[in-house]
């Protein structure tokens, strides 16, 4: 399953399929004893979803066949025993994907001419994805980053390799006795390419970035050409090969202080907005503005999920399984956000609590 979900393989799963792109969506458990009906409910789902396209008319036997080869694929590819809190399976003709998902989903099969894509969408806004470069004179490595996780981008160009010439040179580059190295105009031309291909990647997919390494390996990166405005050095060398933990670790703290500054933002900017009476709160509040197009911050509190069913253009809430029930309606929210131009902010559980655990400032 893959590690985390770019920015294009997500537009790529948004296009439209010949009919059906088969949607299969599921809570997953990682731990017992929760863990143990994992099995059983996917065995029901996939059967529910073999019944759809066995009983819909407008499925053409051959594309049925196929898409029915992609589902089985597909289900032999999970690792129940790791996945996280949401499953999702994509199957159209000649295709299939699995995510495994740092949020919770409900549980449905859709058949359409579309994936469903509204709980990627707001899972990958959730984990707030994050590049960490770690850079040394022979190996420049590129890494994506969530709260929970770090994992190798490989890809694009990364990691980028070299050669010392000096024979000595990894042994000296381990003490950090190498300030002449990152001199050099060989080294120069290295950290010029591994610039251009970090920009060709933050074009398709921006991120906050982290940089890593000695001070003159940042130093010269940032002599090479302009960064992202807001990237944040780090110095900390040695980990251009990894392992993936200590990268995670060696981002962390600068990571959580940025993100408990954008709370703090984000609550500032909806007490503005409140003054200005340019806000929306709460799930129905923030639902109709953003049917409209008005909203330009979503702030949506880590973990908030409730069952609405919508009743004159209105929501109200409703017990789970209740007839025409929508469990999903806060990714949903976030999805249209997303569509819309909006910035969309995840915060800590409680940061909302009287704004009704979701708000919005608006365009107008």
């Amino acid at each position: 399953m893959p590690p985390a979900l770019s920015g294009d393989a997500l537009a790529k799963l948004r296009q439209p399929r010949p009919y059906p792109a088969v949607s299969l969506v599921m809570p997953t458990h990682r731990r017992e004893p929760d863990n143990a009906q994992d099995p059983v409910r996917l065995r029901n789902l996939v059967s529910t979803a073999e019944k759809a396209l066995q009983d819909d008319p407008d499925v053409p036997r051959e594309r049925r066949a196929d898409i029915l080869d992609q589902l089985r694929r597909a289900v032999a590819e999970i690792d129940l025993a790791h996945v996280e809190d949401g499953l999702v399976i994509h199957v159209a003709q000649g295709e299939h994907q699995v995510w495994t998902l740092a949020r919770t989903v409900p549980e449905r099969v859709v058949l359409a001419d579309t994936f469903l894509t509204r709980n990627l969408v707001a899972a990958q806004a959730a984990a707030r994805p994050t590049w960490a470069l770690a850079v040394a004179a022979d190996r420049i490595s590129l890494w994506s980053g969530s709260p929970e996780r770090t994992t190798e981008h490989t890809g694009d160009g990364f990691p980028l390799t070299r050669s010392l010439e000096d024979p000595d040179a990894e042994r000296k580059e381990r003490i950090g006795d190498l300030p002449s190295t990152f001199r050099d105009e060989a080294t120069r031309q290295f950290f010029r390419e591994a610039h251009e291909a970090l920009n060709a990647v933050l074009a398709s997919d921006p991120r906050p970035l982290y940089l890593l390494g000695e001070p003159a390996a940042l130093t010269l990166l940032e002599e090479t050409g302009p960064l992202r405005a807001g990237t944040t050095p780090v110095q900390h060398g040695g980990l251009a090969r990894g392992p993936a933990a200590a990268v995670h670790e060696a981002v962390e703290p600068a990571r959580a202080a940025r993100e408990a500054a954008a709370s703090a933002t984000v609550v500032a900017e909806l007490d503005t907005a409140r003054g200005r009476r340019e806000f929306a709160g709460g799930l129905d509040e923030v639902w109709q503005a953003v049917k409209d197009g008005r909203i330009r911050l979503l702030a949506v509190e880590d973990q908030y999920r409730t069952v609405v069913r919508e009743e004159g253009g209105h929501l109200e809430p409703v017990e789970s399984g209740a007839t025409d029930s929508r469990d999903d309606m806060v990714d949903e929210i976030v999805e249209r956000a997303l569509d819309t131009g909006a910035e969309v902010q995840f915060v800590p559980e409680d940061t909302l609590a009287e704004l009704g655990r979701i708000a919005a400032v608006l365009r107008y």
